[in-house]
């Protein structure tokens, strides 16, 4: 890591001045983060970190005084070209050449594994992973609430694997419930095997919709509860349905997590544990820690002082388990069955103290390793509604962010044409999606808002996208492969040192989203890295340069883009690359089909520039073009011809890329 040589030249050079073992140093030494005033060095030791007795309330000036005493101490080297107090730091800035050379060799050697090598690492064991997230109920609404600890329980496996640990991802559906006695008799009044089969999670919806509206009827809930009796006593036929339901659910499931882009390694569920569940309560009983009240309910004290001030509920007055219960029953039942060494469960905050009981129970019963179960709990998001109004399924969702990216891009005239639009904006559209959700503390409640999530400019996962593809496309066009011989005289420009100082962060951020499991520290540092590679393609552009100075710009630019990070987060694919609205500087002649009127279109023939920068050579256009007549305007085209594609293909001759119209 490049980011690491540095850190661990200048905790050398530290360790003499302040007698302290290098090693000891390192994590005290932090990459300084990019300033719009350019002019920052690239790393800080901090010195309270390593000064003794350095309280909370030591005065900042001292601080600083014994700051500039130790950078006075320090001498610069090969490795480092100035050293100076800040406020309460010394700052060290590389040589620039040397930091040019460093950073891209080991971008270029590492590749998606870039930040994961890091020494930051080096004493964080591989660990085997449970991951619990999604976790939606089987003919309940699919909130938004399973959409979030969907995609945020996507991102912490993901973290995990990126960085060599084991993970096993579990849905724990609610799949179990006095709702299939329900359920049971609706369907034998409601159902609609058709429906079931090719919609099974909106049929089974609408029909516990309609039985629950007729639940009132004391018959009707009769007849439930006798359904769920049977279900619970293994009754052959109940169980038939209730499998039904729960197999078309699931492979329904499956079909609509392809699209988000999240798989899981097991599909569990309450279902799973009824049984066990009994066996948790008799452990309960064995170890004097289940106690009865008046009512007959099952109970655990969970107070310090036993005085039964905090209790948790554990079965119900019949003698049958609980949510709660369940859950015992299958953590250790997972403990048995994958020996993890930590296991994570993603829902909302709301279920806080539900976890917090879980735990405090499993360590009442002698299971150490619940100190190693770990609740990671988000906000409440308000406002996610389709056209049609409140939000039922995921799949509502998914179609929803597909159809309103779908109409932005068609909405665009300088969208360029992709073989699958529909996929490309369902793929951009979630990208948009995701990054918003990504952006602060997940457990902070937000105002979701489709326009804000959608927006091409700013903090957003279209302008992320969108940059992701441009320096794919510039890397297509220049080749990728490494460079072994670096001209870095081609990135001492103030634009080109800010993205490679902003590289150093990067094992730093995967270090801190490692340890909180905050998702916000990498999309930050993915915006941050989009805006400066923009800059920096408009004042180092790639295209119109020599081939080395194009090659090594683009690398020092783009060449991570494809890197470690994106493949964090989903939807930053290639096939997205080609279909993003653009915003070109100019347009070089419109032609209007003959007849004119109302519903003739105008075509703009030759765009020839992107964002004012991306050239290209041809052009293709929907085959009804190809009725039209050339535009007569300019620049005479080369060729025209039909692709096998059924598309019209322009070339234009070498002079328009000279055209004085043209700012390449």
């Amino acid at each position: 890591m490049a980011a690491g040589s540095f850190r661990k030249s200048i905790a050398l050079q530290l360790s003499k001045v302040l007698d302290l073992p290098p090693e000891n140093l390192i994590k005290s030494i932090s990459a300084v983060p990019v300033s719009k005033k350019r002019q920052v060095a690239d790393f800080q030791l901090s010195i309270a970190s390593v000064i003794e007795n350095s309280s909370g309330d030591c005065l900042a000036q001292d601080l600083h005084l014994q700051a500039q005493q130790l950078a006075e101490r320090l001498q610069c080297d090969s490795v480092v070209s100035a050293i100076s107090a800040g406020p309460g730091t010394v700052n060290f800035t590389i040589n620039r050449e040397l930091l040019a050379k460093t950073v891209l060799q080991q971008v270029w050697k590492d590749g998606s594994e870039y930040g994961v090598k890091s020494e930051l690492f080096s004493t964080v064991p591989r660990q085997k992973a449970v991951v619990e997230f999604s976790s939606p109920n089987i003919a309940k609404k699919f909130h938004i609430g399973h959409l979030r600890s969907t995609i945020v329980g996507n991102f912490i496996a993901n973290l995990k694997v990126a960085l060599g640990h084991e993970v096993v991802r579990i849905n724990y559906l609610g799949d179990w419930g006095m709702q299939f006695g329900l359920l049971g008799v609706g369907f034998q009044s409601f159902g609609n095997k058709e429906k079931l089969k090719s919609s099974p999670l909106q049929h089974l919806f609408e029909v516990y919709v309609q039985i629950n509206k007729a639940a009132e009827d004391e018959n009707t809930k009769k007849l439930a509860k006798d359904f769920f009796r049977k279900l619970e006593e293994h009754d052959e036929q109940a169980l038939s349905i209730w499998k039904q339901f729960r197999d078309l659910s699931i492979e329904e499931y499956v079909r609509i997590y392809k699209r988000l882009g999240v798989h899981f390694d097991e599909y569990s569920g309450e279902s799973f544990y009824q049984e066990k569940a009994q066996e948790v309560l008799k452990m309960l009983e064995d170890k004097g820690l289940l106690q009865k009240t008046i009512k007959g309910t099952g109970i655990v004290d969970l107070s310090e002082k036993k005085d039964l001030s905090t209790v948790s509920t554990v079965m119900r007055s019949d003698g049958t388990s609980l949510y709660i219960t369940r859950d015992l029953a299958a953590a250790i039942d997972r403990m048995n069955k994958h020996s993890w060494d930590t296991m994570i469960y993603v829902t909302d905050k709301s279920q806080s103290n539900h976890f917090q009981h879980l735990f405090q129970i499993l360590k009442l019963m002698g299971y150490d390793w619940a100190e190693r179960c770990q609740h990671v709990s988000f906000g409440l998001v308000q406002g996610m509604k389709t056209r049609r109004g409140e939000v039922v399924f995921l799949e509502d969702v998914l179609n929803e962010v597909r159809s309103r990216m779908l109409q932005n891009m068609t909405s665009t005239k300088t969208t360029k044409e992709t073989q699958d639009p529909v996929e490309t904006a369902e793929k951009v559209g979630l990208a948009a999606l995701i990054i918003q959700d990504f952006r602060g503390l997940l457990s902070s409640d937000y105002q979701f808002s489709w326009e804000r999530a959608l927006q091409s400019r700013g903090d957003t996962g279209v302008f992320l996208q969108y940059t992701h593809a441009r320096l794919h496309s510039l890397e297509q066009m220049h080749g990728n492969a490494e460079l072994t011989d670096v001209n870095v005289s081609c990135l001492q420009e103030p634009d080109a040192v800010s993205v490679l100082q902003h590289l150093l962060r990067y094992d730093e951020v995967l270090y801190r989203s490692s340890q909180d499991l905050q998702p916000k520290h990498i999309v930050s540092y993915l915006l941050t890295l989009s805006h400066l590679a923009a800059v920096a393609h408009k004042t180092l552009p790639v295209k119109g340069s020599a081939p080395a100075v194009a090659q090594v710009r683009h690398s020092g630019v783009g060449g991570w883009s494809l890197g470690g990070g994106p493949r964090l987060l989903p939807f930053l694919e290639e096939g997205c690359i080609r279909a993003l609205p653009a915003q070109p500087c100019h347009h070089w002649g419109e032609y209007e089909p003959a007849g004119g009127g109302a519903n003739s279109q105008a075509l703009t023939w030759v765009e020839l520039l992107r964002e004012g920068r991306d050239c290209c050579s041809q052009l293709c256009l929907p085959e009804r073009a190809a009725l039209l007549d050339p535009p007569k305007t300019q620049h005479s085209l080369r060729t025209t011809a039909l692709d096998p594609g059924k598309h019209l293909v322009i070339t234009f001759p070498s002079k328009c890329f000279k055209s004085k119209h043209l700012s390449i």
